[in-house]
C-alpha cells in the first residue's frame, strides 16, 4: 500500500464496506497518491491491508470503474483513468437554480394555436407534411422579470395531457430541477450563440443586440416518438454553464 497504510474500514460504520473502500480510494487518487495512469494496488494487496472479502473488493473496483475513476487492463491489473476533456458534460446551473422555487416562476402565453408542419418541422417530429401540430410561444418569468422565451412544435394529440403540461410551469420546473414528473421521457438538446433583437429584445426587456443563448430541443415520450421540438431562448444574463472534470474528493 501506499502512504495513509493507517487508513482502516470501520467495522462500526454503517456504510456498507465496498463503499467505504471507493471512498478511501477516491480520496486517495484525488490527493495524487495514485496518479493519472498509475496502478492501484493488486486485489490480493487491498484484502489483506483492508481485513475483506474478494466480493468486496471487487465491488468497489466494479463500482469505481462505473464512475469512470479507472479501469482494468486484463492481466496487468486496475489503473486510474486520466482525465478526460472531451468526457464532460455541461450544467445549466443557473436554470436550476432559477426553477427551484415554482412559487416564484410564472408563464405568459404569448400565442398558442393549431398548425400544419412544414418541411422541417415534420423531420424534427417524425410526422407527414401537413399533420396537425401545436404551436406555443411563452414567456418565461422569475421574480416578475422574463428570462427566457419558449417557442415549441407539439405533435396534436388531444388525447395525450402532454399538451395540457406543456402549458404549466411546473413541466418547467420538473424539466430543469429534476424533482417533478413530467410527460417527457428523454430529451435532446443543440446549444447555440445567439443574438436577440428587434421582438425578442422588447420581450425580454434586454437592449437590442443583447447576447444569448439558444437551447434547441426535443422532447420524447414514453414510447420514444418525438413530441416537441423547438427552442429555449435564454438571456445571457441569466444562463451559466459550469463542469467538472477529474477526480472530486
Amino acid at each position: 500500500m501506499q502512504p495513509n497504510d493507517n487508513i482502516q474500514i470501520d467495522r462500526k460504520s454503517f456504510e456498507p464496506a465496498y463503499m467505504q473502500l471507493v471512498n478511501i480510494l477516491r480520496r486517495q487518487i484525488a490527493a495524487g497518491i495514485y496518479r493519472s495512469g498509475s496502478q492501484l494496488p493488486p486485489e490480493s494487496e487491498l484484502i489483506d491491508h483492508f481485513g475483506v472479502s474478494s466480493m468486496t473488493v471487487r465491488r468497489a473496483i466494479n463500482l469505481l470503474i462505473d464512475q469512470g475513476v479507472v479501469t482494468t487492463i486484463q492481466g496487468k491489473g486496475t489503473f486510474v483513468k486520466p482525465m478526460e476533456m472531451r468526457s464532460f458534460s455541461f450544467q445549466l446551473s443557473n436554470l436550476t437554480n432559477l426553477f427551484s422555487d415554482k412559487d416564484r416562476n410564472s408563464i405568459k402565453i404569448l400565442d398558442a394555436k393549431m398548425s400544419t408542419a412544414d418541411e422541417m418541422i415534420a423531420s424534427k417530429l417524425s410526422i407527414n407534411p401537413g399533420e396537425r401540430t401545436l404551436y406555443i410561444k411563452r414567456l418565461i418569468y422569475h421574480d416578475k422579470e422574463p428570462i427566457m422565451l419558449h417557442i415549441a412544435n407539439l405533435v396534436y394529440r388531444p388525447y395525450r395531457r402532454i399538451v395540457e403540461s406543456e402549458m404549466e410551469v411546473s413541466s418547467l420546473h420538473g424539466l430543469f430541477t429534476g424533482t417533478d414528473k413530467t410527460e417527457f421521457k428523454k430529451g435532446e438538446f443543440a446549444i447555440e450563440a445567439y443574438v436577440i433583437k428587434d421582438e425578442e429584445a422588447k420581450l425580454l426587456m434586454v437592449p437590442d443586440s443583447s447576447p444569448a443563448f439558444k437551447l434547441v430541443h426535443t422532447f420524447y415520450d414514453f414510447e420514444d416518438h418525438a413530441v416537441s421540438w423547438g427552442t429555449f431562448l435564454c438571456r445571457g444574463d441569466k444562463l451559466c454553464f459550469t463542469s467538472k472534470v477529474g477526480i472530486w474528493d
